[in-house]
């Protein structure tokens, strides 16, 4: 999503507190960074994997150093870095994402597996500092999911890092709601992705179909708000939706407001 340069709109949507919770994988502040310091991000694998140097850039290592303090302070990983990026000398932090949540307060989760991402190529990687910090972001994801009665989850792009974080999130935090005898049930979810899927996305699909393999589906749109939810499917790219997704609030919001609603 940060590669399909929506940034302005995720922020623009974060300052008029229609997001609330931002989760990424781990590339998700690599681009980022790279944005805000340099402009531009992205590199060729086919090109750089044949001299061993994909992934290998000076620049970017500088991520996990900002992780290692960060996490020495007691930060979560997206913490760490939004704050780097605000604080610091990048030319086009007004347009990152991270940063701009730092200023706004609006937590940035990071859940990262180690040997997804390049940072982990570098020497200056420390794994027990990324995974302190991730787990602290987890442990926010939970926070957030045990207030989601009422609420939204949004999925865009993640096929299997997103959707099975929120499965976790959202089994731990049942586990309490029914210990003090409230209920997670009743909320909305909707996956956006570039998958022409077809079906009936109110229940599963068959084994016999490879769709039921794609996770978003059956967890997202089916399984986790089975006990009273609603669910959507959009299919397209990140550059119409996530704007069509605001104007859509937006749109919403004036309704609303017109109306004289709470």
């Amino acid at each position: 999503m940060i590669r399909a340069g929506v940034a302005r709109q995720l922020i623009d949507m974060m300052e008029r507190g229609l997001i609330t919770h931002i989760g990424m994988n781990g590339a998700g502040p690599i681009h980022d960074f790279e944005l805000a310091l340099i402009g531009q991000t992205c590199e060729s694998v086919a090109r750089y994997i044949k001299s061993g140097e994909f992934g290998l850039w000076r620049e970017t290592a500088r991520i996990n150093d900002v992780v290692a303090r960060g996490a020495a302070e007691g930060l979560g990983l997206g913490e760490a870095i939004g704050r780097e990026i605000l604080d610091g000398d990048y030319p086009h932090k007004a347009t990152s994402v991270l940063a701009q949540a730092n200023r706004l307060r609006v937590p940035v989760t990071v859940h990262v597996g180690i040997g997804y991402d390049i940072l982990h190529e570098h020497p200056n990687f420390d794994p027990a500092a990324l995974g302190v910090a991730s787990y602290r972001d987890f442990l926010t994801v939970c926070d957030t999911v045990s207030k989601l009665e009422g609420g939204v989850f949004l999925c865009f792009g993640t096929a299997v890092m997103g959707p099975e974080v929120y499965l976790k999130a959202l089994a731990m935090a049942r586990n309490v709601a029914h210990q003090e005898g409230r209920q997670i049930a009743r909320f909305t979810t909707a996956a956006f992705d570039l998958v022409p899927l077809s079906g009936d996305f109110s229940k599963e699909a068959p084994k016999t179909n490879f769709q039921y393999y794609y996770r978003p589906w059956k967890t997202i749109l089916v399984r986790t708000v089975a006990d009273g939810g609603e669910s959507f499917y959009v299919c397209g790219d990140h550059r119409h939706t996530i704007p069509q997704l605001r104007l859509a609030a937006l749109g919403a919001e004036a309704t609303i407001a017109k109306e004289g609603q709470p």
